[in-house]
């Protein structure tokens, strides 16, 4: 507690540190909620950013900066009939820097926290699910005009899936943990798939799809509800960087339309909630129909199977290299995140056709 005061206390703040608090449920970086005190001073979120996958902070901080400024002036001078949506303020230093190197090499970074928000690891309704593709649609309207080739690739082929299979397949080969022989079923499913998993990389090095300024997690749980469950932000802007709108709204529909967590032990609750995509298709289309190409609204469906078999295909690569990337809470839990992931994709080729017939539904 006294390491966080004092890190608190080099960030231009409002009234004086009170408490510290673990927040959030980030699989990467170290989330507190600060209180101040008197008790109408304003509270904050800081973050320990995990530097060793953000490997390149300063890159991170400044498209982050550059994002949250374009947001703010299109709300200013374009978009003012937007002007409840909330852009997430960084709190500079004392130096006047957006984030602090400490002397044990950790970096912080700091936000104010929107009072009376709320987040949602699970979907809970149809509005909530409109409600994020309405905040998703609207980051990426208001970000539509500016240009991507600006930003730093913080996390270089992040979504890239030729990389993501090399990587796993490295993995395979070497077997660093000695673990590949009790997921050959899962290897298996995810090379029956490879192939079919590069239509969106092929339309992008066909110039067929733009680059564009993304999100590249958007979970459910970065968009921010008010207290009637409106969305009034879109947050954890770590990734922003340039990408294809499809992996955005591939990645809201594997997390947001899933009846299961993205951890569900019991795969017999795992499946694609149709009415909660339709929900969120409508929202999103509603924002960004006017501006989404033919090739990007034509393979909406398949991004979210795209999603959903990367982010499975990336669980299963750490369960095998020893589980080094992502945050585990017990042995085993990112075999039983890529099980779970592989499962959902599962329903969604089941119910492929019905989702694409959803989306020309909603376009027509």
């Amino acid at each position: 507690m006294s390491n966080l005061q004092n890190i608190v206390s080099q960030f231009n703040i409002e009234g004086r540190f009170k408490s510290a608090l673990p927040f959030g449920s980030g699989h990467i970086n170290d989330t507190y909620l600060i209180t101040t005190s008197p008790d109408d001073a304003r509270d904050y979120v800081l973050q320990r950013i995990n530097h060793a996958i953000f490997r390149n902070v300063p890159e991170l901080i400044s498209n982050i900066v550059k994002v949250t400024r374009h947001l703010k002036q299109r709300l200013l001078c374009k978009d003012a009939d937007l002007d409840w949506f909330h852009v997430i303020a960084m709190i500079q230093t004392r130096s006047g820097e957006y984030f602090l190197h400490d002397p044990l090499g950790n970096y912080w970074r700091m936000y104010d926290f929107v009072p009376g928000s709320r987040s949602y690891d699970v979907v809970e309704n149809r509005e909530l699910s409109c409600e994020a593709g309405r905040a998703f649609g609207i980051f990426h309207h208001l970000t539509s005009d500016m240009n991507a080739g600006s930003l730093f690739e913080t996390l270089p082929d992040f979504h890239h899936i030729g990389s993501r299979l090399e990587a796993f397949r490295g993995k395979v080969r070497t077997d660093p943990a000695g673990r590949v022989a009790g997921v050959a079923g899962e290897i298996a499913f995810a090379e029956l798939r490879a192939e079919e998993m590069h239509a969106i990389l092929r339309l992008a090095q066909q110039g067929r799809i733009p680059l564009r300024v993304t999100h590249n997690d958007t979970k459910f749980n970065n968009v921010l509800f008010n207290t009637d469950n409106r969305a009034i932000a879109v947050v954890d802007l770590d990734t922003v960087m340039p990408g294809y709108l499809l992996y955005d709204f591939g990645d809201a529909i594997r997390t947001g339309a899933n009846t299961g967590a993205e951890d569900e032990a019991d795969l017999s609750k795992v499946q694609i909630d149709l009415g909660l995509f339709e929900a969120y298709a409508s929202g999103y289309l509603e924002i960004t129909g006017d501006f989404l190409t033919r090739e990007e609204f034509d393979h909406l469906a398949f991004s979210a199977k795209y999603m959903t078999y990367l982010i499975g295909l990336r669980f299963l690569t750490d369960h095998i290299d020893g589980d080094r990337y992502f945050k585990t809470a017990f042995p085993g839990h990112n075999l039983q995140r890529a099980r779970t992931q592989f499962r959902l994709l599962e329903t969604m080729e089941r119910d492929f056709g019905t989702m694409q017939e959803i989306i020309r539904s909603i376009r027509i």
